[in-house]
Parts: C-alpha cells; sequence; structure tokens
C-alpha cells in the first residue's frame, strides 16, 4: 500500500474543508448536485470523447496503483538475473530451460525462453525491446486519461459557473430563486479546480512514474538477459545492472 498517496488524499481534502469551516462555512455549502453533475459528467465526457476506448479501459484499471502499486524489486530482480548468468555458466544456456518455465514474469519468462532457444543478442533484444515500449506506451497513455481529465474540468467548472450566473440573471426579479443559481456558479468552478489540482493531475502524475519504474524494471531485465546471451561474467553483470537502482 502506498502510505504517502492516502496521506495526501486527506490532507488535500481537510485542507480544504478545514480552510471552509474555520472562514465560517460549513460543509453543505460546498454540497451541490448540480454543480458535481456538470463538472464529473461534462470532464469523462471530453475524456471519453479524447481517448481510444482501450486507452480509457486501461486507466480505469491501473488507477488501483495510486493506492496498491505493483511491486517493482530492482535489487531483488538483479539478483535473480545474477543467479540466471551463474546457472548458464554452470550448466549452458540450456539449463535455464526449467528457470524459465518457472518465470512468474511473462517479460522475464519470454527473455530467458528466447535464451533458451538460442536466440542472437539482437534478435533477442529486438523480441523484447517490442514488448517493453508496447506496455510503456500502453500504461502512459492511460495516465493521459487522467491528465485530460485534469486540463478539462476546471474549464468545465466555469461552464457551471457561467450557467449558474444565467440562471441568477434570469431571475434578478425573484430573489428567492438567486441563491441556488449563485450556489452553483461558485461551487462548480471550486469542484473544477479542485478535482483537476487536488485529484487528477496528481493521480496522472503518479501513475506515470509507476509505468516509469515498472519500465526501468524490464530495461534491467532486457540489459541482463543480453549480457547472459553475450556471455559476459556473472560479476560484471551485477555491477553494470546496479546502475539502474535508484
Amino acid at each position: 500500500m502506498d502510505v504517502l498517496s492516502l496521506i495526501g488524499i486527506i490532507m488535500a481534502f481537510v485542507a480544504i474543508i478545514g480552510g471552509n469551516y474555520l472562514e465560517g462555512g460549513h460543509l453543505g455549502a460546498l454540497a451541490n448536485g448540480p454543480a458535481a453533475l456538470i463538472v464529473i459528467g461534462g470532464t469523462v465526457g471530453a475524456a471519453l470523447l479524447q481517448s481510444p476506448l482501450s486507452s480509457f479501459k486501461r486507466a480505469m484499471q491501473i488507477v488501483v496503483w495510486i493506492i496498491f502499486p505493483p511491486r517493482v524489486d530492482l535489487a531483488g530482480g538483479i539478483d535473480r538475473v545474477v543467479n540466471w548468468s551463474l546457472t548458464a555458466r554452470k550448466e549452458g544456456l540450456l539449463g535455464l530451460e526449467g528457470v524459465a518455465d518457472a518465470e512468474p514474469d511473462s517479460y522475464a519468462r519470454k527473455g530467458l525462453q528466447l535464451l533458451v532457444d538460442g536466440a542472437e543478442p539482437e534478435a533477442i533484444r529486438s523480441i523484447l525491446e517490442v514488448d517493453f515500449y508496447t506496455q510503456e506506451s500502453r500504461d502512459i497513455n492511460a495516465a493521459k486519461v487522467f491528465e485530460s481529465m485534469g486540463g478539462y474540468a476546471p474549464t468545465i467548472g466555469i461552464i457551471g459557473a457561467v450557467m449558474g450566473l444565467i440562471h441568477v440573471m434570469g431571475n434578478l426579479a425573484d430573489p428567492s430563486q438567486l441563491g441556488s443559481g449563485i450556489a452553483v456558479a461558485f461551487v462548480a468552478t471550486i469542484y473544477g479546480v479542485a478535482s483537476a489540482n487536488l485529484v487528477l493531475l496528481p493521480v496522472a502524475s503518479k501513475l506515470k512514474s509507476i509505468a516509469q519504474r515498472q519500465s526501468r524494471y524490464r530495461e534491467m531485465l532486457l540489459e541482463g538477459i543480453l549480457s547472459i546471451a553475450e556471455g559476459e561474467n556473472p560479476r560484471s553483470i551485477e555491477l553494470k545492472l546496479q546502475g539502474f537502482m535508484d
């Protein structure tokens, strides 16, 4: 679990709601159904219009990474690669066949299988780089869905504000109708700006960071597998791969 994400979300909303309370406001003033409908519906609709279905679906799948990020153990990965190189040096590349069959990571398993099959280093690089860049691109594009929402939300909040003001101007003769229109006008702006800067844009940046860390892990595996294919010394492989550590 990513505790920092939880702390950040809680702190952001406590700061906004607490500040509102200290200024004499109350929580009910920030709860407005029409404003929420305008901002949420408009933001999601704009994102759906912009994004391919595959990217939107992937975004909904990986949003849980904010709280439960996938485990990326670079140090453990380096140890595994070094162990593979030791096995290959003692038993030959065919000795990695059992290791490949038992490997849970599909990317590493494919690389090990290519080693067992006796593929040339350039062929291994070509095949694994396709997987590497495809997965990275898919996750980055999914993160951009939230980034686009963060760009649209403040503008749609302004649209909600203008709609509320139109309602106010149309009811100047009836003071009882002015309050609801003014509330929609201001609350819609708050919803748009707050959702973008407290949730959507930070979520997009966090997902990109996680995707980039996963890519670094796959790049480390790629370099390690290529080094094994080229017959490098296990100690040299370990020293090379330590450059991927934070």
